[in-house]
């Protein structure tokens, strides 16, 4: 059995927050047909570093997102799309949308309305700054929501700041915030038999992130240093130089640190008073760094990292990209599935990340094209060819 199986979504959502929210109710056996504009569909259909991919709709930023679901297109500007719209609702139980706040209501397809044809149904609204407040009207990608709120800020050291995440982390953790509000939905109705409206920002969804460092200002009044890649909490924690390149060493411990002075051979610092406690370590970190460094460089990376975490001291080696997704631990884990995009071949797809041991999920279908299952959905609720036919000639899908 399927975690989610029997759950059926309808996800209006593009490009990355709401998608990233519906795959993984996808991975987990919900149905989830995205219901998508006839022209076009999902933008992130056309994003993408291989023009060919954008132009058949099948864009890399589109790939990433979407394994698992179903393409509806539906003209929701049409009164009949809206009509066929209104009826899955009717056996649905969630729905998806990262429109502007309002946009659903206009169409006449918002929250009020679609309870009152199925009170179970749960409606995650996603947007930049939530459904209400003086923002809530603004448009906002990620990078806004990196700079409002206070992570491009803490980001980077005094030669470059402020300095953005190099992925689109505020969608990413919208669309998680979101799916994870969606499933203590389901946990609540399973209880009451009641749906409800969850209203979901991305501004909100990224600030709890930076729970220590928020913390630290407004229970401790310190404002955030700019270290760049050290650990404010800890030192000597961060990138270190070895001979052949970089290392990471989290000696967050006091025996850690300990440890760390005699493997590389500097015993004498840890009677250093500059360096005996962590907090003075913290203060002087950027003496303690050369001495650190200056040992570092006598071996190669490799070698440092089996030897210091062989004795209990996180470290390890700072990847590029291709080397990361390719790295044993990650296959090990599964973490991702191959599976034959038509028109693009094998790719690597982001499988469940959370090991389930009773209701695994996982990849099982690649991305749609646009359109798929229109023809399977409308079927199902009744339609016959030839209305099919008549509501493609209009435009309606």
């Amino acid at each position: 059995m399927k975690l989610l199986e029997g759950i059926k979504v309808l996800d209006l959502t593009n490009v990355l927050s709401g998608p990233f929210a519906t795959l993984h109710l996808a991975l987990l056996g919900a149905e989830v047909i995205k219901i998508e504009n006839p022209i076009g569909g999902d933008l992130a259909r056309n994003l993408g570093c291989v023009p060919a991919y954008n132009k058949m709709m099948m864009g890399t930023s589109f790939i990433a997102q979407n394994a698992n679901k179903k393409s509806l297109t539906l003209n929701l500007k049409e009164k009949e799309a809206k009509g066929i719209f209104l009826k899955l609702v009717e056996k649905a139980d969630i729905v998806v949308e990262n429109f502007r706040p309002g946009v659903m209501d206009r169409l006449g397809l918002g929250y009020e309305k679609l309870r009152e044809i199925n009170p179970k149904i749960i409606f995650a609204a996603i947007s930049g700054f939530g459904q209400t407040g003086p923002d809530a009207f603004k448009p906002a990608y990620d990078q806004i929501i990196q700079g409002l709120s206070g992570v491009m800020a803490v980001n980077g050291d005094k030669t470059l700041n402020p300095l953005r995440a190099g992925f689109p982390v505020c969608d990413t953790v919208g669309g998680m915030n979101a799916a994870f509000a969606i499933m203590a939905a389901l946990y609540y109705r399973e209880h009451t038999g009641d749906g409800q409206f969850i209203d979901i920002a991305l501004l909100d969804s990224i600030m709890p992130t930076m729970g220590w460092v928020a913390a630290n200002l407004l229970i401790g009044n310190q404002h955030p240093e700019l270290l760049g890649n050290d650990n404010f909490s800890s030192a000597p924690s961060g990138t270190f130089v070895t001979k052949d390149g970089y290392i990471n060493i989290a000696a967050n411990k006091q025996e850690q640190w300990e440890d760390l002075a005699d493997i590389i051979g500097i015993s004498e610092l840890k009677e250093d008073p500059r360096f005996k406690i962590r907090d003075d370590r913290k203060r002087n970190r950027f003496e303690l760094t050369p001495y650190i460094n200056e040992k570092l460089k006598e071996n190669t990376t490799e070698y440092w990292v089996e030897i210091l975490n062989k004795k209990g001291i996180p470290s390890g080696a700072i990847l590029k990209l291709d080397a990361a997704l390719e790295q044993e631990q990650i296959v090990h884990r599964n973490t991702f599935k191959t599976l034959n995009v038509e028109g693009v071949g094998d790719v690597k797809l982001f499988n469940m990340t959370a090991k389930f041991s009773k209701t695994p999920g996982e990849v099982v279908t690649p991305p749609p094209v646009l359109s798929q299952h229109t023809e399977e959905i409308l079927k199902g609720i009744n339609f016959t060819n030839e209305q099919i036919i008549d509501l493609k000639e209009r435009g309606i899908i």
